[in-house]
């Protein structure tokens, strides 16, 4: 394959049309170990990039590597200070919120006047949450929200997450929808069924085809062949291991709405594959494109991966 552990396009380069340089190629790859052993014949020196990669097992540093961009990166070379900075910045920020029509989401008045009245104490009672503060004037619910606290603030409308001993607005629109969703849906605390299912089983199984189904392709693209970052990646979200397929996280975005992500390896015959499973009585919280969003959160919760956690 054509592209360098760092992200070099070597398919792209004219040192390799002319014969002068070889592809260095993915971290597991044979070209990789060759080249190493060239570097090391020729220059006396491997690069420290290239021998991370081989020796983690990783195949490409800005996809892969959860702790990109490392030390390695910063002797200039291949990429500029100026990019790396990009890349750390953007790498911590949570992703475009798009709806399921693929517009950018908006969080309407309407859904926070929808809970403003309500009782907070009879919400945490219905949703297993925590009010805040923790007294009879209390103007908000916290939920865990994965591995995390989120402050529902009925006062000053946002959702916070929290910084240390203090409260910050948290710029999750996705998360924030279906926040309200939920917590303005919740009338009784409902047992979970055990019904673990599919989203076609649902009553609204009809919306998850086409442009609607759940997105594992790039969960697949980041984790198909690295299954142990795959369970990194669950456990550092709060994730409990189950018994139901190669590997099985029950995920928690909300105290009683679980999500399971099922991992299947592959072999020489199948490719690998994510199913995406849910408890039955979601349904009797969220509709079918809140349950969109809050799978895809989740999803790009995972594919952040444990050092880059929000």
């Amino acid at each position: 394959m054509p592209t360098a552990a760092c992200g070099i396009d070597c398919d792209v380069c004219k040192l390799r049309l002319m014969e002068i340089c070889s592809t260095c190629g993915p971290g597991k790859s044979a070209d990789a170990q060759s080249k190493l052993e060239t570097q090391k014949r020729i220059l006396g020196n491997t690069c420290p990039i290239l021998d991370c990669a081989v020796l983690n097992q990783i195949d490409y540093c800005m996809r892969d590597c959860e702790l990109f961009p490392c030390n390695n990166f910063e002797l200039g070379y291949p990429f500029s200070e100026g990019f790396l900075r990009m890349q750390s910045r953007r790498l911590a920020q949570i992703p475009p919120a798009r709806s399921h029509i693929n517009t950018p989401v908006e969080v309407p008045q309407t859904y926070w006047e929808l809970i403003q009245d309500k009782s907070i104490p009879a919400i945490c009672n219905c949703t297993l949450t925590e009010p805040f503060p923790d007294n009879s004037g209390a103007t908000g619910v916290i939920f865990r929200f994965l591995n995390e606290d989120i402050l529902v603030d009925f006062q000053s409308r946002m959702l916070k997450r929290r910084n240390g001993m203090d409260w910050e607005q948290s710029q999750d629109p996705l998360l924030e929808l279906v926040s309200l969703v939920y917590f303005g849906s919740a009338k009784s605390l409902l047992p979970l069924s055990q019904d673990i299912v599919s989203p076609n089983d649902l009553k609204e199984g009809h919306f998850f085809q086409g442009p609607h189904e759940l997105k594992t392709a790039p969960l697949l693209e980041r984790y198909g062949h690295d299954p142990e970052a795959f369970s990194r990646a669950a456990l550092a979200l709060g994730g409990t291991s189950v018994d139901m397929a190669d590997r099985s996280y029950m995920l928690l975005p909300f105290p009683r709405i679980p999500l399971y992500y099922l991992f299947w390896e592959g072999d020489q015959e199948f490719a690998p594959d994510i199913t995406i499973l849910m408890d039955r009585s979601i349904e009797a919280y969220l509709a079918a494109d809140a349950i969109w969003g809050l799978v895809n959160r989740v999803s790009q919760a995972l594919l952040q991966g444990p050092a880059k956690m929000i």
